[in-house]
């Protein structure tokens, strides 16, 4: 069992997202380890890109900003090497296929495996173009975490069967964000994930509260929460380390108690 796996063992994982330099690289890594203190067991940061696919306003907000700030993929690695004195929690890339190759793919996943990073979560490289990155990932140890949609549909069973740390369930079609509800059958998806392999499924896109959290974590081995923590950081701006610790707080406890 890798680390990432590691992470769902005997409990209902929570993970979040943030852009990373929203609103700076010093109150990134503050709100990592408040996240951290409040329950969080797999960070998700984004690298700032100017066309995030498959990202809606809040998130692409929080990337203007800080590309705004000039936060680059080398802060966020040196960042990450920082927070490696301090926490051993798993931590993932949320990125682009096209900012992993223009920095190089290989110099990409070194740096990687030297700051401390655990695994990738690209979002436009589909199943049929996995290999685009698993032979180097494979090289430098970091997980490549597979995704499955609402659409994706026949193809589930043969998107987990080559999954490691886990699988990213996408909750809803569109672009990340806030939602009321979620309307897909995502216990389809996860029984189709679970006829074929026992790798972990979490449950993402749309998850705003913490009741919300609460069931998706009830049908599936976690949740990830993003647009919600990345709206407090755009209100709070750099006070917005407790206001985030506390949501995040409440989070845990209602998946707990699911």
């Amino acid at each position: 069992m890798n680390k990432i796996e590691d992470a769902f063992s005997g409990k209902k994982a929570l993970i979040t997202f943030i852009m990373g330099g929203d609103p700076d690289i010093q109150t990134t890594e503050k709100l990592i380890l408040a996240m951290s203190e409040a329950g969080v067991d797999i960070f998700e940061i984004g690298i700032p890109f100017s066309d995030p696919a498959a990202d809606g306003p809040i998130i692409q907000a929080a990337s203007v900003r800080a590309l705004g700030k000039g936060c680059t993929a080398d802060d966020l690695f040196s960042m990450v090497k920082r927070l490696r004195e301090k926490i051993t929690k798993p931590i993932v890339f949320l990125t682009y296929a096209n900012s992993i190759f223009a920095y190089g793919k290989e110099r990409f996943m070194e740096r990687c495996r030297n700051s401390g990073i655990d695994g990738v979560v690209v979002p436009d490289i589909p199943h049929e173009e996995k290999d685009e990155l698993s032979g180097v990932c494979e090289k430098y140890g970091i997980t490549q975490i597979a995704l499955v949609a609402p659409t994706s549909k026949e193809r589930v069973e043969k998107i987990a069967l080559g999954a490691e740390g886990f699988i990213y369930c996408v909750s809803t079609l569109g672009v990340t964000g806030i939602r009321d509800e979620v309307r897909t059958n995502i216990t389809e998806t996860i029984s189709k994930v679970r006829s074929v392999s026992q790798i972990p499924c979490a449950v993402g896109f749309g998850i705003s509260t913490p009741e919300q959290a609460r069931d998706m974590a009830a049908v599936s081995d976690g949740a990830i929460i993003g647009s919600a923590i990345v709206k407090i950081i755009g209100e709070y701006g750099y006070d917005s380390v407790e206001p985030v610790k506390q949501y995040v707080a409440r989070v845990r406890d209602a998946i707990n108690q699911g």
